[in-house]
């Protein structure tokens, strides 16, 4: 049984194994049960934190993953009928993973920067971050912008990224690259019904078992974001002096 507690534990004691400094928040929506987590992440003192570069890592845990934590996906079929082999709940693959939104954001100090040096100062982000990422499956650089004077000018780079995690998915931590192998998820499940004893109907579920390699998964993700983080830093001390340039 997997908890969002646990879950949440997890990702905070990997960013404590690296050093990465940590702000977590928690909240329940009272109106569908989904219980919201958000952490500001960074890296040295709070003090320097403020000023540089940081993260906010966020997902949400819904009664959908509380019925499988306790009851897995056999659990969720006999809620609504009786179990049947082609039934979709039984097919884990095709539950959404868990999805860790990551925000990143790094202060230009009031850079000067022309649009097309910003381009390719995006450009280089992106590709920077997604080198140093192994979890991530998406990577979308941004700046954001604020009005002075009568004028839209740079204010942060922004990055979002995406990490999913399918912590219900019938082959556990080696599914994280098998997402889209359906020939090899449907030869599993015919194995399965092969070594079964003859004559028995029960269905037999599969077992992810997110325990085993989920807190290995969150110290790769608290890594990347540590990469990311060092990244960002460095397109604004180097790269922004050198190809952008201050006014």
């Amino acid at each position: 049984m997997l908890t969002y507690e646990e879950v949440t534990g997890y990702f905070l004691k990997a960013a404590e194994s690296i050093a990465l400094v940590t702000h977590p928040e928690y909240w329940m929506n009272a109106r569908s049960l989904e219980r919201e987590f958000a952490c500001v992440c960074h890296s040295g003192s709070c003090e320097e934190g403020e000023q540089g570069s940081g993260c906010t890592v966020s997902f949400t845990w819904g009664a959908l993953d509380t019925a499988l934590s306790i009851d897995g996906p056999l659990g969720v079929c006999e809620f609504f009928h009786e179990t049947e082999q082609d039934c979709p709940h039984l097919h884990t693959r095709d539950i959404p993973p868990l999805v860790l939104d990551l925000s990143y954001t790094t202060a230009l100090n009031g850079a000067h920067v022309s649009e097309t040096a910003l381009l390719s100062l995006t450009q280089m982000l992106k590709l920077r971050a997604s080198e140093h990422s192994r979890r991530t499956i998406e990577t979308r650089p941004g700046v954001s912008l604020i009005l002075h004077e009568n004028r839209l000018q740079p204010d942060m780079l922004t990055l979002q990224q995406r990490v999913e995690l399918p912590i219900w998915h019938p082959d556990g931590l080696h599914g994280l690259h098998e997402l889209h192998d359906g020939e090899h998820a449907q030869m599993r499940r015919k194995l399965a019904r092969m070594q079964n004893s003859a004559g028995n109907e029960e269905i037999l579920a599969d077992n992810p078992r997110p325990e085993e390699w989920l807190p290995q998964a969150m110290i790769d993700v608290c890594q990347d974001i540590l990469h990311v983080l060092a990244a960002l830093e460095m397109a604004v001390t180097r790269d922004l002096a050198d190809n952008a340039g201050y006014q």
